[in-house]
């Protein structure tokens, strides 16, 4: 299981929750946050999310990204003006963040930390 803010996500079973409430996610949703949620406080690029959710080097444009990513934050409830879970840095990639970002730029400088296991600290 692993775990950043409220978000869990068991990539055995192939599920994830906001909470208390469990998400319903399309194969490239729960795939695209599982690649996320794994590197949480880590910047991911798009050619890293390209290879590891589509399996594909090539692409013409990161619109299905975009996409997916749009759809991903809606069912989180993760307002994409004001993101607390996914932020953009332009032009180098996405970031789940461990702690919700602060602030008008925080987006560009949130805390950098890894997925833990719950339980993991104990």
């Amino acid at each position: 299981m692993l775990e950043a803010q409220d978000v869990r996500v068991d990539p055995r079973q192939r599920r994830a929750w906001r909470g208390d409430v469990e998400l319903s996610l399309s194969r490239k949703e729960f795939d695209l946050l599982h690649a996320l949620v794994a590197r949480a406080g880590e910047l991911v690029t798009r050619g890293e999310l390209m290879r590891e959710v589509w399996h594909t080097t090539f692409w013409t444009s990161s619109k299905t990204i975009d996409v997916h990513l749009g759809w991903v934050r809606r069912k989180l409830g993760d307002d994409s003006r004001r993101p607390q879970l996914i932020t953009t840095v332009r032009g180098q990639g996405l970031r789940f963040e461990v702690v919700a970002p602060t602030g008008p730029s925080a987006s560009s400088s949130a805390p950098v930390g890894t997925a833990t296991a719950p339980g993991a600290d104990k």
